[in-house]
């Protein structure tokens, strides 16, 4: 069992910060992978980071490599996503994920667990 809860979303300028949390229960650090994916109004929920313990793999989306962190902190078992230099096309719905098998990390197909999402807004 596998509970997901975020936090940390906000509204922002373009150019600022915000580090979200996911806090995790259960077996989450146990998992294969964690992630974080982000939905925008009327679009599909896609890719932004993930990170595998078995493998010790980390990949990010193109659009956010180099200005997100994933990291995590397993006695608070917590994972949390830096995010810096924020544009207006971040903005939208952050999930935490976690996967329970072996499988590709941008596919959400991999992730069996989800948290509740928390908004991120940027504005101009």
């Amino acid at each position: 069992q596998v509970q997901l809860v975020e936090s940390g979303g906000g509204m922002v300028q373009a150019g600022g910060s915000l580090r979200l949390s996911c806090a995790a229960s259960g077996r989450s650090f146990d998992s294969y992978a964690m992630a974080w994916f982000r939905q925008a109004p009327g679009k599909e929920r896609e890719f932004v980071t993930a990170n595998s313990w078995s493998g010790d793999a980390t990949d990010y989306a193109d659009s956010v490599k180099g200005r997100f962190t994933i990291s995590r902190d397993n006695a608070k078992n917590t994972i949390y996503l830096q995010m810096n230099g924020l544009k207006p096309e971040d903005t939208a719905v952050y999930y935490c994920a976690a996967s329970s098998a072996i499988g590709s990390l941008r596919s959400i197909r991999t992730y069996g667990y989800w948290g509740q999402g928390t908004q991120v807004t940027v504005s101009l």
